[in-house]
């Protein structure tokens, strides 16, 4: 297959998909429901909204003073103002492209402060890499704190514990199956999945060998109980939420979070599987939907106004660079 007919389809199906599942979540509920849906997302409490967005900022900057540790043992120390204009730049592009936006967060980190495109680039995979050692973690304790309630409804749809077990135990062998093929195969495709193992791997090794290790995981934690803390006070926006509390709210974390890396900046679907696992907690789907589409739209907002601010802002404050 030709190679850029290929990279078009990695931009045009995630839109496509998330443009179908807009038009999915809109046909597959009553105009009674839509009603009461826009009504929620009409009158939703402007004050959380902006606590939410606030949050998300913080988020991004404290990102960007942890960008730094990670430049800082090749020798490079950009400004921290330039940081936080390429992080929002990059989240902007994602919306548009996937994974666009590390791309062009390289690139400008090596056009405004000289730091070579393959370092600044090996940052941000190491990032991406303490990322998702983050969101395991989020999930081992979400499956932990709500055993019970997942089980129980496993159980409600027909999946008992020993069926559970069972997947379980053929996930563990799969994972053994999968380790020993790409120990003994040679095959392109083992190849890179090797240097992908490798480069993560490197990404967690090269943390220990930082001089502010501590100051990095701090950054790290308080990054990713900013993300939980902006989805959680989104609650105080639909009355029929406000009971749950964060460990409960974890679950619908998650299932956005993989939302968002299906669809650009999860478009269609952040709603739909925040609204799916709310619904385990017996929250309505009018409910579900309404607090899906107020934090969707609430963050896609502030991605595109202040990514977009920053586009503007980066050559202006980079006059002389």
């Amino acid at each position: 297959m030709n190679t850029g007919f290929k990279r078009l389809l990695k931009i045009v199906v995630p839109i496509l998909l998330g443009v179908f599942l807009v038009w999915y979540s809109y046909g597959s509920t009553s105009p009674e429901d839509r009603r009461e849906i826009f009504r929620y997302i009409r009158e939703a409490d402007l004050f959380w909204v902006g606590i939410s967005v606030c949050i998300g900022i913080l988020s991004h900057i404290s990102r960007a003073v942890r960008w730094n540790y990670l430049l800082e043992p090749l020798g490079y120390k950009p400004r921290i103002s330039n940081n936080i204009l390429f992080i929002l730049i990059a989240y902007f592009a994602n919306l548009g492209i996937p994974r666009s936006g590390e791309v062009l967060r390289a690139t400008a980190l090596a056009t405004y402060e000289k730091v070579p495109f393959q370092k600044g680039f090996g940052t941000i995979v190491t990032e991406r890499v303490i990322d998702l050692l983050m969101l395991l973690l989020i999930i081992f304790i979400a499956l932990i704190s709500q055993t019970t309630v997942i089980l129980s409804y496993l159980k409600a749809n027909g999946i008992g514990l020993t069926a559970t077990l069972v997947l379980v135990a053929g996930g563990i062998l799969m994972l053994f199956v999968f380790l020993a093929f790409l120990r003994r195969s040679s095959s392109r495709l083992a190849i890179k999945l090797k240097d992908l193992v490798k480069g993560l791997l490197d990404g967690v090794m090269s943390i220990f060998r930082m001089k502010y290790k501590w100051l990095f995981l701090l950054h790290t934690l308080f990054i990713w109980g900013a993300y939980i803390a902006m989805f959680w006070v989104i609650k105080f926006t639909v009355p029929e939420t406000l009971g749950l509390s964060i460990s409960e709210f974890l679950v619908a974390f998650i299932a956005g979070a993989f939302a968002m890396s299906t669809t650009n900046g999860g478009i269609g679907l952040y709603p739909i599987a925040v609204s799916k696992a709310l619904s385990i907690y017996g929250i309505s789907t009018v409910s579900g939907d309404a607090f899906g589409w107020i934090m969707w739209i609430s963050q896609t907002l502030m991605v595109v106004v202040f990514g977009a601010i920053s586009f503007l802002l980066l050559p202006l404050l980079n006059r002389n660079r």
